[in-house]
């Protein structure tokens, strides 16, 4: 679509899961840097509702004040997806207390519905004469957390995994892993992309997606899907769930963010959770994860680093894209930085390092207080 002069300004975060007395807190830091934006993007991890029951399949679970939902909005956000792994944590009462809280605020939802149709279906918002259309799915899926014809849930961008013995002949030696994405969700993917496309100037598409605490690796299927998504007329790539960040790609001049890491997450533990077989393996997954029970940030130190991603939309196409690094306190609040404060160099470095390692290829360059991906 032809745009003339309109220009927006897209902010995007990851993770978002506020869960304390005043969640307005939890934006305290990043309140008026939000508000900047004329578009704002975040995804949900927490069910906002009272009621509902915990599914038998669902893991760790939250079920948070609905309140928030107008902390979110204060904060400055605009857009929602709820499409990933928690969704259904708390049956149908609870996804659809969570969908109304968040449209009572004025805020759209993406990624999820009463049915797959509605749950594939775009969000358009306009700004400043400039059409962006929301896509989300999820590839992290408990059983039944998907929507079908008949059934309630998320959109699925689903994958399989194959374990191949490296040494055939040798029992217990480790195995390379191979992923694929569904081939019916990526044809399904791929068709809404091209349909968004038509109508808007900027297709924007979510995945919840990865391999969480893990640092730097992206699994097979996730660059599949995105060039996929490319490839149909995608502008831009947002990813999130891993809970820390993940590489940068530039893929036909469109970046890929792979993970934006949390946001503004809260997370309480005490020692019989840090004494918990379940979690003792999951901290395997990263060395920097050290329990802190007076914390309300309890992930690795990694997710300290985290990411504001800012496209200018100029001319009906993504003008500049460059990402504004963050970093989290122990409160569990978000602070953007500014390139004096020796925080700043430390989530560049990271970023720089976990992109060569995937062998990402994109190139960052400091340009005042943003930081901007380039290809190789």
């Amino acid at each position: 679509m032809a745009a003339g002069k309109a220009r927006a300004v897209l902010y995007a975060v990851g993770d978002i899961a506020p869960d304390r007395e005043d969640p307005r807190q939890s934006f305290d830091l990043v309140r008026d840097r939000i508000r900047e934006a004329d578009i704002a993007f975040c995804q949900l991890e927490v069910n906002l509702t009272e009621r509902g029951s915990r599914l038998p399949q669902a893991r760790h679970t939250v079920r948070a004040a609905p309140a928030i939902a107008a902390a979110i909005k204060d904060a400055g956000f605009n857009v929602v997806s709820f499409a990933g792994n928690h969704c259904m944590d708390w049956g149908q009462e609870g996804f659809f207390d969570t969908i109304d809280n968040l449209r009572a605020q004025d805020l759209g939802v993406v990624g999820v519905g009463a049915d797959i149709l509605e749950a594939r279906k775009p969000l358009f918002v306009e700004a400043n004469g400039c059409r962006v259309a929301f896509l989300a799915y999820s590839s992290i899926l408990p059983m039944s957390y998907w929507a079908d014809e008949r059934r309630p849930g998320c959109a699925p961008m689903r994958a399989h995994t194959l374990y191949e013995q490296i040494e055939h002949d040798q029992p217990g030696t480790p195995a390379r892993i191979h992923t694929f994405p569904h081939r019916g969700d990526l044809a399904a993917l791929e068709e809404d992309v091209r349909k968004a496309k038509a109508e808007a100037d900027v297709v924007a598409v979510s995945l919840h997606w990865g391999i969480h605490f893990v640092e730097a690796t992206i699994a097979d299927y996730q660059r599949d899907v995105a060039y996929a998504a490319i490839d149909a007329g995608a502008d831009l790539i947002l990813g999130h769930h891993a809970h820390i960040l993940k590489g940068v790609e530039i893929y036909k001049g469109v970046p890929i963010l792979y993970s934006l890491c949390n946001f503004a997450v809260d997370l309480r533990m005490d020692e019989a959770h840090a004494n918990s077989a379940s979690f003792k393996e999951i901290q395997t997954l990263n060395a920097s994860w050290i329990p802190d029970f007076d914390s309300l940030y309890n992930f690795p130190q990694d997710s300290r680093m985290t990411l504001v991603a800012k496209a200018v939309i100029e001319d009906g196409k993504v003008a500049a894209l460059s990402l504004l690094p963050a970093y989290v306190n122990k409160d569990a609040q978000p602070a953007i930085l500014s390139a004096d404060d020796p925080r700043f160099g430390e989530v560049l470095a990271y970023l720089d390092k976990i992109t060569r390692a995937a062998g990402l290829g994109a190139r960052f360059e400091v340009r005042g207080d943003e930081v901007v991906p380039l290809p190789a």
